[in-house]
């Protein structure tokens, strides 16, 4: 294979960005729901998105700055509460999703844009998504900028306080492998679809 190297302080940002979303994808979703100071409820889908530890569980994601350099209505909510949820997005749960992707003007509801339902949260105030067979109550532990300007990062760490887990998916406290159909993001307008049909086991190797 030949190879061109590409020095991302030589590129516009946005370049970087395209660059970046095919280095790391698939990528899972995070559709995170939050309040506003004055109650209205926020849901908007964030790719990227991974677990960081399981003593105590915690989750990162990272609203990036928007394309004017604004924070998005996602974090101004959670620097005001501390408090918010993050549902796993389904293959069924897609086009609904990606409604709520628009950029709508901060205290616009997307839960009446998309018509997912709310259920009440057992530790936090923000409901969870009711379509959603997974979802984690999490409170806030850090946020680390990272950057300024359009597309800059906003390391949100929370802690998981709580797992809403559908009963069909469970045997005992285990989710049963191939029992959600998952969606992941890749670049642009494409998405990954992952269910049992494309799954591969691979056991670990033994300790040398």
């Amino acid at each position: 294979m030949e190879f061109v190297h590409i020095d991302p302080a030589q590129i516009p940002a946005r370049d970087a960005y395209a660059l970046l979303l095919n280095c790391v994808a698939p990528r899972p979703i995070a559709f995170v729901s939050s309040l506003s100071s004055d109650g209205v409820g926020n849901l908007a889908p964030f790719s990227f998105f991974t677990a960081g530890g399981a003593s105590p569980p915690s989750v990162i994601f990272s609203p990036t700055a928007s394309r004017s350099g604004e924070p998005k209505d996602t974090l101004r909510n959670i620097q005001s509460s501390g408090e918010y949820v993050i549902n796993v997005v389904t293959y069924s749960m897609r086009e609904a999703m990606n409604i709520t992707s628009a950029e709508y003007p901060y205290g616009v509801s997307e839960w009446e844009k998309s018509g997912f339902t709310p259920s009440p949260s057992t530790h936090v105030k923000p409901p969870r998504v009711l379509e959603s067979p997974l979802s984690m109550e999490c409170r806030l532990f850090q946020i680390v900028p990272h950057g300024s300007g359009p597309m800059a990062a906003n390391y949100v760490i929370g802690e998981v306080v709580g797992f809403h887990i559908a009963a069909q998916l469970l045997d005992g406290i285990a989710i049963i492998p191939g029992g959600i159909e998952y969606i992941a993001r890749m670049s642009g307008d494409w998405y990954a679809r992952a269910n049992a049909g494309s799954m591969f086991e691979m056991p670990r190797p033994a300790r040398p």
